[in-house]
């Protein structure tokens, strides 16, 4: 099978001007590198096509591919990890991980919330503000804690993220406003045991490949699993394998994240985040169905490195889950190809 690869890769966006915060989920070489080996492994034939103007510039000229495996994050707002799905349901090319309503769904933190609370499933109180006018909204019990409503990999998070009084509400939401142009995301302080649970599949086959605990070690950026702390995460975080069988919050974890992954209608692989309020209830706090795949470092290869999955199988496993929505019914997924 003829596979292409869509990625943001980091170093040409930091040649163009882009700071590394703006670029901080986008992709390594290692990254692309990975996938084209273990796609290469498993006896398909790979090309490089870059990022969604990259993407579209080859579709004009008319070239295509079997199926696309997709990790662009994408630029500018809400919409900005559905761009590359868009395009690839358009010109009819199958593609890996979640559709654009998906994609945009789990990218805005409180519409994601907003639908898993409708469904009944645990997330914390929660409002979105998005100027000082709105700030009498978050009308809650301090301490709270204050997110970009539309970020990932901890990206506008510190310390100085939980807050436990008004002025410090307001100062904290400013820094969003300013710095990344998009509404604050106000949540309960969730004081408990952080878990990441990776799940790989669609739908009823779906399944939960492991889970690690977060913990933050001393010299970590306190309360939060920030940009600091990941990218610094050698020093900074503590990865421990959950045991469900023995382990009840952890294996709570699991259920909610199955049931979230689900519900919003994720697909072939990527990982959910819990924490634990003061109950020790594993709440839910973000969706990622486009997690990082870079070994040894992104959390969804921890987890299966955790889980005994080697970095392969991981990709295979995904590849076979998009493959299944694409090759006639009772075909074998890995023939299909």
């Amino acid at each position: 099978m003829k596979i292409g690869i869509t990625y943001d890769l980091r170093d040409e966006y930091l040649k163009e001007g882009y700071s590394e915060e703006e670029t901080a989920e986008f992709d390594s070489v290692e990254t692309i590198e990975s996938i084209e080996n273990a796609l290469k492994s498993l006896g398909h034939s790979v090309a490089r096509v870059g990022n969604a103007k990259q993407l579209l510039q080859r579709l004009a000229k008319g070239e295509r591919w079997d199926l696309v495996f997709n990790i662009c994050e994408g630029l500018r707002g809400l919409g900005r990890e559905s761009v590359v799905p868009g395009l690839l349901e358009l010109y009819e090319i199958p593609y890996t991980f979640s559709d654009p309503a998906t994609m945009a769904l789990c990218l805005h933190k409180g519409w994601c919330k907003a639908v898993l609370r409708q469904a009944g499933l645990p997330t914390g109180d929660f409002v979105a503000v998005s100027g000082p006018q709105d700030l009498a909204d978050a009308d809650m019990a301090f301490p709270v804690f204050v997110k970009p409503v539309a970020e990932g990999t901890g990206k506008g998070i510190s310390a100085d993220s939980r807050v436990d009084n008004q002025e410090a509400l307001g100062r904290e939401c400013e820094k969003i406003w300013s710095s990344l142009g998009q509404p604050a995301l106000v949540e309960t302080y969730l004081p408990g045991r952080e878990f990441t649970v990776g799940i790989l599949g669609t739908g009823p086959l779906a399944r939960v490949i492991g889970t690690l605990e977060v913990r933050l070690r001393p010299q970590a950026q306190a309360h939060a699993y920030s940009l600091h702390n990941k990218e610094h995460w050698k020093d900074c975080v503590e990865y421990l394998k959950v045991h469900p069988e023995k382990d009840d919050a952890g294996a709570q974890a699991e259920s909610v994240a199955l049931s979230a992954w689900r519900l919003l209608g994720c697909r072939d692989g990527g990982r959910m985040d819990l924490r634990c309020d003061a109950a020790g209830n594993p709440v839910f706090i973000e969706a990622n169905p486009l997690a990082g795949l870079r070994p040894g470092y992104s959390d969804l290869p921890l987890v299966c490195e955790a889980a005994g999955l080697p970095y392969e199988d991981l990709i295979a496993g995904i590849l076979d889950s998009a493959m299944a929505r694409y090759c006639p019914k009772g075909a074998e997924t890995r023939s299909c190809a």
